[in-house]
């Protein structure tokens, strides 16, 4: 892969000549609970970035070994993950995906040197935290949900808007940034309603959407929760339009929400490339083909910047990350002071009835 060019120069690592030959790097990955098809696709991807840098002759001639840990999606768990992997050695750290588990580990892997890069955790907040050593591969809720509002104040204007999400760090920081974005153009939701993930009757919340007489709703949330409110809010004669986030972005929407879905806009970042399936294994599921790329390109970072710092010192290795860019399978990236990435143009996706008779995003690009 052409990611990998460049990973096998020579290597000058601040350890001991007697040091091991190996280099850890720890994942932390929800391989349980609701987000364990997520967290099956971060673990395919990191354990093809590992074998493929490690037939590249690893490091300088340094083998990766991955550690793979679950931390089921739960920050009391992930923070128990992050003390094991500090007990461990374990200097180098791929996730966690969900915001609220990096946001507790976040500061024990600080205290422990760790440097950690999320392909997943998008919360705003989490990297204007001060933390030195914590990095994300993927734009923040706050650039998409400001695209959203922007969306929406252009073609709602004067229009009664609904907030719904999920409960989550993400879906709620979602539809906090679309609620700044909408007010600053003196247009302000008439309602911020929660929605919570894994409930399928969405009944009483229509009910209140059609009591604030909303003409447009934004939701930030996943595919399942989108699709059942949708639905709802079509059999109850709501016929809102619906804008929502790349969270939905699974063609389990269009199956789920059926007619019901067609129209519904969501902001989905630049489109990620896709990483080749690997030969003898069974396809990637959906949810996993999301986060394996990513991941993958998580590791592939880490091992260049351990390369350019020619030092296994935490902070080190950190400023190398922010010199960046980097060449991944997922293109090029590069690091702001913040640890985001200073990401490309979020876009516009509509879902539409094909000739096929699907509901379907793919290439249905619109103007913002």
């Amino acid at each position: 892969m052409r990611a990998l060019t460049g990973l096998v120069a020579a290597l000058v690592l601040a350890t001991p000549a007697t040091a091991q030959s190996t280099v850890k790097i720890g994942l932390s990955a929800p391989l349980t609970g609701p987000d364990a098809a997520f967290g099956q696709g971060m673990r395919q991807g990191a354990e093809q970035a590992v074998a493929d840098l490690n037939r590249a002759a690893g490091i300088a001639g340094r083998k990766l070994v991955l550690v793979v840990a679950d931390d089921a999606g739960e920050a009391k768990q992930g923070a128990a993950v992050a003390r094991r992997f500090a007990a461990d050695g374990v200097r180098l750290v791929v996730g966690p995906l969900a915001s609220s588990v990096a946001a507790a580990a976040a500061p024990l892997y600080e205290e422990a040197g760790i440097v950690a890069v999320t392909p997943g955790a998008s919360w705003a907040p989490l990297t204007r935290r001060g933390h030195w050593n914590l990095f994300r591969t993927v734009p923040g809720d706050a650039q998409q949900g400001t695209a959203a509002g922007r969306y929406l104040a252009a073609h709602a204007t004067g229009r009664r808007v609904g907030l719904v999400h999920d409960r989550t760090t993400f879906g709620r920081g979602l539809a906090e940034a679309v609620s700044a974005t909408i007010k600053a153009a003196d247009n302000p939701e008439v309602l911020f309603e929660s929605f919570s993930r894994g409930s399928r009757d969405a009944g009483d919340l229509v009910a209140k959407l059609k009591a604030a007489r909303v003409e447009a709703v934004y939701f930030g949330g996943l595919a399942p929760e989108a699709a059942v409110l949708v639905r709802a809010m079509r059999e109850a004669g709501l016929s809102a339009p619906m804008v929502a986030s790349d969270g939905i972005l699974d063609r389990d929407f269009g199956t789920l929400a059926a007619a019901a879905g067609e129209g519904t806009v969501m902001t989905v970042p630049p489109e990620p490339g896709r990483l080749p399936e690997v030969k003898g294994r069974p396809p990637r599921t959906p949810e996993a083909e999301t986060l394996a790329g990513p991941t993958y390109a998580a590791v592939e970072v880490l091992a260049q910047a351990l390369e350019r710092a020619r030092s296994a010192d935490g902070r080190r290795i950190a400023a190398a990350l922010r010199a960046g860019p980097f060449r991944t399978v997922q293109g090029e990236i590069a690091f702001d002071a913040e640890g985001d990435p200073v990401a490309g143009t979020i876009g516009l996706r509509v879902w539409k009835r094909m000739p096929d008779g699907r509901l379907d995003y793919a290439g249905n690009d619109i103007a913002p």
